[in-house]
């Protein structure tokens, strides 16, 4: 199939001037890029054929021979991608900064040209009771953080007619100095890299185009974090510099000690002192859980620092409805500050025992009387 003309592609006249070139092609280009035609084939090769038509008609020497053979004469080199073989100092890659830049983020070669960002993470750490990371907790935070800026909408100035390209750089955002034999490309000192200034600056944000605001975030804490677990709030940081997307927001937990008990991944576990005579006559006793109090049975004759198991009564799985187990460690109690009734009882207790009432007692004596013979 034959190709279309190329000034007929972009709406010109064969004596069309440079800049209104350029503005023929901003018109048909932005028309049908594909960042504003997203899996439209038929833009797609319309924005190819208008830069393919205007890499062509740009260039003095092309457009020359093309005027005087058609196609024919610019074949080699007119086609193919046409993002392809810009090489950022002059021709279609300046043109295509100049152009798409400040519409659609891109940057280039020449300079930090003003360009939508992402805004940044923020952390916030956040401290919470034992029992709020054990069951889950619900919380509003006032975040700080920069956002796009209400009264400019972003630009920056008091209207789009009060940004003008910087006139040091012509928009590129840097500037050729001068050192000895060497000429180097510096940031722009005029418009610090933006290749724009403002003439008046939006009185809100000062120009920054973004400001300073809180917002109140509900955040869900689900059962069974820890210190360190994060919270992901995506789209909750901050507001990025020119239209930029938004950073996420991380919730970083930590988690308070508790007074009575320890976690150990889900499980749980505490210390119950418990006197001589309970344990040796056996009892029932109260023991502390995160949901209240329990009953737990003491067989006579429990030794100190036995361990008694409450299933399901620890701490949930973060992924499934599990719940760890609660350890319950008994520790004796030597009774102290004794009667003198209590003295004689404990004294007659004491005549009256034989092996059978202090069994561990004797296992150790039988292991070490070879010690001392």
């Amino acid at each position: 199939m034959s190709k279309r003309d190329y000034y007929e592609i972009l709406g010109v006249s064969k004596s069309v001037t440079g800049d209104d070139l350029k503005k023929a092609y901003r018109k048909v280009a932005l028309q049908y890029h594909p960042d504003r035609n997203p899996d439209d084939k038929a833009a797609e090769e319309k924005f190819k054929e208008a830069t393919e038509a205007y890499e062509v008609l740009s260039n003095e020497e092309k457009r020359s021979r093309y005027d005087r053979f058609g196609h024919a004469g610019v074949s080699q080199g007119a086609g193919g991608d046409p993002f392809g073989g810009f090489s950022g100092s002059g021709g279609l890659g300046d043109v295509f900064d100049d152009i798409f830049g400040q519409f659609f983020g891109g940057s280039s070669q020449r300079g930090s040209r003003t360009r939508a960002q992402r805004g940044s993470d923020l952390q916030y750490n956040l401290e919470i009771s034992f029992e709020e990371a054990a069951f889950g907790h619900t919380v509003e935070l006032d975040i700080p953080r920069l956002e796009t800026c209400g009264q400019c909408g972003g630009l920056g100035a008091r209207s789009s007619s009060d940004i003008e390209m910087c006139g040091v750089c012509q928009g590129s955002g840097q500037q050729r100095v001068q050192q000895g034999f060497f000429s180097v490309a510096t940031t722009c000192s005029r418009c610090r890299g933006e290749g724009k200034t403002i003439r008046n600056p939006c009185p809100s944000c000062n120009g920054s185009t973004r400001i300073k605001k809180t917002k109140r975030l509900r955040v869900n804490i689900p059962a069974g974090v820890d210190t360190g677990s994060r919270i992901k709030l995506s789209g909750e940081g901050e507001q990025g510099p020119n239209g930029g997307p938004a950073g996420d927001l991380y919730v970083v937990l930590h988690v308070k000690e508790h007074p009575v008990f320890k976690r150990e991944e889900n499980d749980i576990h505490c210390e119950v002192p418990i006197s001589f005579s309970q344990v040796a006559l056996g009892t029932e006793i109260e023991v502390p859980t995160l949901e209240g109090k329990a009953r737990l049975k003491i067989p006579p004759g429990s030794q100190t620092h036995k361990v008694f198991r409450l299933r399901n009564k620890g701490i949930a799985h973060l992924r499934g409805n599990r719940r760890g187990d609660l350890h319950v460690k008994i520790i004796v109690e030597t009774p102290a500050n004794i009667s003198s009734k209590q003295r004689e009882l404990l004294e007659e207790f004491e005549r009256l025992s034989n092996e059978r009432s202090h069994p561990l007692h004797t296992k150790f004596m039988d292991k070490i009387k070879d010690l001392f013979t």
